[in-house]
């Protein structure tokens, strides 16, 4: 592994990822060449919006980590694991609880913001799980002493809380945590949905990371166009069409042509779409095919796994044995 620092980054098993998960895991990719890297399945994280998550969460995780590697995930050169294999995370958080006042985790901008998606889901969470999930994942950033977490600017706010209960304990007992930064990827694309919402599993608006050639055609030619534009003959307005965003990060070599055609009226919606899928097809083939590869070898994920698993405690029993000695001397 590389030794420029360390970072940790997760995503929760609840679902297939989709093509808005694509541009993390790009740039993902692009980090384990650069940093010790630990990428962890963060199981206990789902269970933090309900029970009923825990069925699915075996043959998620399954699927989620097969994502992985056809993306490119390098088991040489990163470590992949469960959260709940890794038994300090769990150690960490609770001793990290001790010190850290509720009232930050109250502040926390996402805390209501999930309250109220939620809501709208018909889910309403009142458990110390949702709100301490905060400080779970800041005590899986500092378990690895992590210098450096990849976050989208939304997620700041939790990267800073993580940064304040390292301070504090480090003021209460003796330095042990690093206080780590936020990466910011400023090319991480933001796609819509096909209905022109966030693309989300909640909304079943996504096109699958693993989605085949007919279930690409399908999603697209359900996508949102410009509701102003009638006949094709029409001038459109690609900055209102689902399809041009699209476009602009999956076929950007011709996106000023069809840009142009589409203001002039000399392309209609149904060959541009046309266009998308064969551009989405190029892309999610060969990603498919090495899914299926790696889905194929019974047991390959989980070895895996189990092998991020043994490299994940190396570093976290490290850092136990030093939080240990500096609260209990």
């Amino acid at each position: 592994m590389a030794s420029k620092g360390v970072i940790l980054s997760e995503m929760r098993p609840t679902g297939r990822l989709h093509l808005g998960h694509q541009s993390v895991l790009n740039n993902w990719v692009r980090l384990q060449e650069e940093y010790n890297c630990y990428f962890g399945v963060a199981d206990w994280h789902a269970l933090t919006t309900g029970w009923e998550e825990a069925k699915d969460i075996r043959a998620n995780t399954i699927e989620m980590v097969a994502d992985w590697l056809a993306n490119g995930l390098d088991p040489e050169k990163c470590a992949l694991f469960r959260q709940s294999a890794v038994q300090e995370h769990a150690e960490l958080h609770l001793l990290l609880s001790m010190v850290t006042p509720l009232s930050w985790l109250e502040r926390v901008p996402t805390y209501k913001d999930q309250i109220q998606k939620l809501g709208e889901l018909g889910k309403d969470i009142n458990s110390y799980g949702f709100l301490g999930y905060p400080l779970l994942m800041a005590a899986d950033i500092l378990v690895y002493k992590a210098n450096a977490v990849p976050v989208g600017e939304d997620q700041t706010p939790h990267v800073e809380l993580t940064r304040e209960v390292a301070r504090r304990f480090n003021h209460l007992f003796k330095p042990v945590f690093p206080e780590p930064q936020a990466i910011i990827n400023k090319d991480v694309a933001v796609l819509p949905g096909v209905d022109g919402a966030k693309m989300s599993k909640s909304y079943h608006n996504y096109i699958s990371m693993g989605a085949g050639t007919e279930e690409i055609k399908k999603h697209v030619n359900l996508m949102v166009t410009d509701p102003a534009r009638i006949r094709k003959t029409d001038p459109g307005n690609p900055d209102v069409c689902v399809v041009h965003k699209f476009h602009r990060i999956y076929n950007s070599s011709i996106l000023e042509g069809i840009e142009t055609e589409c203001r002039a009226g000399q392309i209609g919606c149904v060959a541009c779409k046309k266009q998308l899928t064969g551009a989405l097809e190029e892309n999610l083939g060969p990603i498919r095919e090495r899914r299926e590869q790696v889905l194929a070898k019974k047991g390959y994920v989980e070895e895996i796994l189990q092998a991020g698993e043994a490299k994940a405690r190396q570093a976290t029993v490290k850092t136990l044995e030093e939080v240990r000695a500096a609260i209990f001397g």
